[in-house]
């Protein structure tokens, strides 16, 4: 007999047909010897329409009271779900969040969980009875019960924390879709089911915007160990596993607040190549990391900074045992990649051999903003420069000084309260994954440009820091690699992406900053494709295959940034959907069956 954990989405409990339905599938599954906990959101577009009352009250209403008054959409679905159970013979029972003991921040409208007691649910269980339970919600101490919502995804987030503080077998997550898909079947109909995703993977494809799990749940899942399932509400079909690692072993206490970083790693055998002053036109990273991958030169790390004039810079690291042989390629395809095959000056080639990549890991760095620039301000303190940054949803990493290393674990270990990870090791599960997943679009992202930033250490730890203080979180960071002097100080470019809605504050808070560059410059006409694949390790000509497939279809590339099992790119917004599918169709991730997603 297993204990599961089931949660249910709006779409699903939609209208009392579908309620009635669901209950059919509880029972069954109850029938089949388990034990089951229930955890339901609000009926269909209900939480729209309670929005759309306040805002008839008042255009600003009060955080606490829109929770009061959004939590009661979930007590519907359960007041309703227990009640088509009990219809059909099933013994069960509706709970809220705060009966069920999920306590949480005392903040309105995106609490994080602390803790959950789940002492009455167990004595539910004891009694044959289905737990009901209204996802979103919890209540902030059990002195104050004040109600609150945990945000965006809360059901998804509800259910995971209960499965974890139950120690429950699976926790499975019901939808519109019959899984997690290659990409999202609404601009590829033919986007094909995955069997299995890891959480790393997971988490990289939830925070580019796919919305069938939200990130703060399979954060829960990677930390816990929960073993999870996404599959569609509307067949008997296996879905799709989420497969996590073993964890360490942590308390449910802070649950949602636990350690944002894990470990520190750490990995001294690093070369630098960059070509400085590269045409900006399509092709022409295609063309460089295709010729590399023919060569059979695994790359690490890459990054396409920002075009100034007509040209931009692009960098990349490889082991140091084939810097020689990377080397000896890139000055070969050089020639071909300028405008002028015999200009020096164009897709310059400079190496560099004492480099060192020093990273922080964890998942909980999960819509946490300050996390990076606590790095940055950390390395800075201890007067560590920084060449390059490559950023994911569980990973920082920066490129500095082999010099450095040692100084920078240290302290980075001592601010972060963790140890330094064994070098990570290509598993044979990795091994054995396909290269990609997975292709991910975002069209809500804005470019900010910081031109002619002080190289000094500290600057990142500054820009950063401001934004993590106005709680804007940043994605895909890029330092250029060209070095300008102006008034006698060097100086680069930084850029990165925010969300659409965050540019006003970003830019108000970049104002702030006293001195240190010259010029904020806004481009909110993107779109940023991604390929995920834990498989991609190890393996050349991944990258060289995505540059490829928009090369071909003549998509110009204005950033890219890298990390170990997630590569970006930044194109015109226009571009977006052509960019998508052509990527998909290149990794051949395409299935057999057309996939519909219900209106």
């Amino acid at each position: 007999m297993a204990l599961i954990v089931q949660k249910y989405g709006g779409t699903s409990v939609g209208s009392v047909e579908r309620v009635q339905s669901v209950a059919q599938r509880i029972h069954r599954t109850v029938q089949q010897g388990n034990t089951v906990v229930v955890v339901v959101s609000a009926m269909g577009k209900t939480t729209d329409t309670l929005v759309n009352l306040a805002q008839e009250i008042t255009a600003n209403p009060s955080r606490r009271e829109m929770d009061m008054l959004l939590s009661t959409g979930e007590q519907v679905t359960i007041a309703l779900m227990t009640m088509a159970l009990q219809e059909i013979g099933q013994p069960a029972i509706s709970l809220t969040g705060a009966q069920v003991g999920i306590v949480t921040e005392a903040e309105y409208s995106r609490a994080r969980i602390l803790s959950i007691k789940p002492d009455r649910i167990k004595r539910h269980l004891d009694q044959a009875q289905v737990v009901v339970v209204a996802g979103f919600q919890g209540v902030s101490s059990r002195e104050n019960l004040e109600i609150t919502t945990l945000g965006r995804g809360g059901s998804d987030t509800s259910a995971v924390a209960l499965a974890a503080a139950l120690k429950a077998n699976f926790c499975e997550i019901y939808t519109d879709v019959p899984g997690i898909l290659t990409t999202d079947p609404r601009l590829v109909p033919s986007a094909r089911l995955m069997e299995e995703i890891t959480c790393d993977e997971m988490l990289e494809l939830a925070s580019l915007g796919a919305k069938v799990l939200h990130p703060r749940a399979v954060e829960i899942a990677r930390n816990y160990g929960v073993s999870l399932v996404v599959r569609s509400s509307w067949s008997d079909a296996p879905g799709t596993r989420v497969v996590s690692p073993i964890p360490k072993p942590r308390s449910l206490e802070g649950l949602e607040i636990t350690k944002a970083v894990d470990g520190v790693e750490y990995d001294g055998d690093q070369g630098k190549i960059s070509l400085l002053r590269v045409p900006d036109r399509p092709g022409i990273a295609a063309r460089l990391f295709g010729e590399i991958a023919h060569q059979q030169v695994d790359v690490d790390l890459i990054i396409q900074s920002i075009h100034e004039g007509n040209s931009n810079d692009i960098a990349f690291t490889v082991v140091k045992n084939i810097l020689s042989k990377a080397e000896a390629v890139t000055e070969a395809i050089a020639p071909a990649l300028r405008s002028t095959p015999s200009n020096p000056t164009e897709a310059e080639v400079m190496i560099e051999t004492g480099v060192a990549k020093i990273s922080i890991a964890g998942a909980g760095m999960i819509g946490r903003p300050g996390i990076a620039a606590k790095m940055f301000k950390t390395l800075a303190e201890a007067n560590i420069n920084i060449e390059m940054i490559s950023t994911s949803e569980v990973k920082v990493s920066c490129v500095v000084a082999k010099e450095d290393g040692d100084r920078g674990i240290k302290v980075l270990c001592e601010a972060f309260d963790v140890q330094l990870s064994p070098n990570p090791v290509t598993s044979q599960t990795v091994a054995l994954a396909p290269p990609v997943r997975g292709v991910a679009l975002d069209m809500k992202q804005a470019q900010i440009a910081i031109r002619h930033v002080q190289d000094k250490p500290g600057m990142a730890a500054s820009i950063f820091g401001v934004l993590a203080e106005n709680n804007i979180s940043v994605d895909t960071i890029i330092q250029s690699q060209r070095c300008r002097i102006l008034a006698g100080k060097p100086t680069r470019d930084i850029a990165f992406t925010v969300a659409q809605v965050d540019v006003e504050a970003a830019c108000r808070a970049l104002n702030n900053l006293s001195d240190g560059f010259d010029q904020v410059v806004i481009d909110e006409d993107i779109a940023k494709v991604s390929i995920v694949g834990a498989g991609m390790i190890g393996q050349p000509g991944v990258a060289a295959k995505f540059f490829g497939a928009l090369a071909q279809e003549k998509i110009n590339i204005k950033m890219i940034a890298t990390s170990e099992i997630k590569i970006s790119c930044v194109v015109p917004k226009e571009e977006g959907v052509k960019a998508l599918k052509y990527v998909h169709d290149a990794f051949e991730l395409a299935g057999v069956e057309t996939v519909e997603v219900p209106a």
